[in-house]
């Protein structure tokens, strides 16, 4: 970590930024002047108590037990504060993010169904069937989102209220990855992107939840193509093609796979929020990339519940590494 990135992680400013409030009503903000605080009272306190009680030992006690009482306190009204700021902002991203998620979707529905009713063509014909095929599949399609964006914020509430149920099987792990990149193999190939496979076949058997840990590759795949797509357009370097590596082994009693890729990476600003619900990083916002800004959060606590763990490296500009771990059965 070079200097200025150790300065970008100490100014409080970038943290009010994300949550969407003024400096003085900033957590971290309001910390520090409570700190001040701390340290100012116990001088006076000190110097207040030296004229009343001869013994050091007893004021150097009374001192720390004001301390300790004022620190606590500051720790408490911080918290507060900071998990009325959290509120604050996944309030505004849901709408927000929300509303988008909707609005596109809903104006196509709109525009198909105009057009397939013959107010968007003026002569009214009959349309031709294999044109009337595609705009069904636009109706379909736009309502499938919707469905998705719906169905998130389900699978969230479950997850908040302690309800998500794994369904635990044996599987193999390594087989799920490889129809995992298969049932991608059109998105990869639009994408430009190459994807490669590293790990042994003969791998032990995870007991957990099929389809969701399915949903876990999924999605760290779909990230990975996506952002790795981005960077190779955005750079046109031919001799540098977009690429995501997938690694699987056993660490610790533990299945682990990684999936890494060579797109845009996380800014360092963004990424101790990355598994927050609905927080978009600054890259996926300029790309305006499509995303509803709970698909980590939910896989994190899918694979939560399943036993394991999940975490990532990025750097900006050169890319991401996600990985997560499963128990093995017992």
């Amino acid at each position: 970590m070079d200097l200025k990135q150790i300065k970008q992680l100490m100014i409080i400013t970038g943290d009010c930024r994300q949550y969407g409030i003024p400096l003085w009503q900033c957590p971290q903000f309001l910390f520090l002047v409570m700190g001040f605080i701390i340290l100012v009272s116990s001088t006076l306190f000190y110097m207040l108590a030296g004229k009343f009680i001869r013994d050091p030992q007893v004021v150097a006690m009374m001192i720390l037990g004001l301390a300790a009482f004022l620190f606590a306190l500051s720790f408490v009204i911080s918290k507060s504060f900071e998990r009325l700021a959290e509120a604050n902002r996944m309030k505004s991203e849901f709408v927000g993010i929300a509303s988008h998620q909707l609005r596109t979707p809903l104006t196509n529905l709109g525009w198909a169904l105009d057009y397939l009713m013959g107010q968007g063509d003026k002569k009214k014909q009959a349309l031709p069937a294999e044109e009337r095929t595609e705009y069904m599949n636009i109706l379909k399609e736009n309502i499938e989102r919707m469905q998705d964006l719906v169905n998130r914020l389900l699978v969230v509430s479950r997850v908040e209220e302690g309800r998500l149920a794994l369904q635990k099987e044996k599987f193999h792990l390594p087989q799920l990855i490889e129809n995992a990149v298969e049932s991608a193999s059109s998105f990869i190939a639009a994408a430009n992107v190459k994807v490669k496979i590293e790990g042994e076949k003969e791998m032990p058997d995870v007991e957990s939840d099929r389809m969701q840990i399915r949903q876990v590759v999924s999605n760290l795949l779909d990230n990975a193509i996506r952002y790795a797509m981005i960077a190779g357009d955005e750079k046109k370097d031919i001799s540098r093609q977009a690429q995501i590596t997938i690694r699987y082994g056993v660490r610790s009693k533990n299945m682990y796979v990684e999936i890494e890729d060579n797109g845009i990476g996380i800014a360092l600003a963004d990424q101790k929020f990355i598994f927050r619900k609905f927080f978009r990083g600054r890259n996926a916002l300029r790309h305006q990339t499509q995303g509803s800004g709970l698909g980590l959060y939910i896989i994190k606590s899918i694979v939560k519940e399943a036993g394991g763990d999940m975490g990532f490296q990025s750097q900006e500009n050169k890319g991401s590494m996600f990985w997560f771990t499963l128990p093995l059965q017992a």
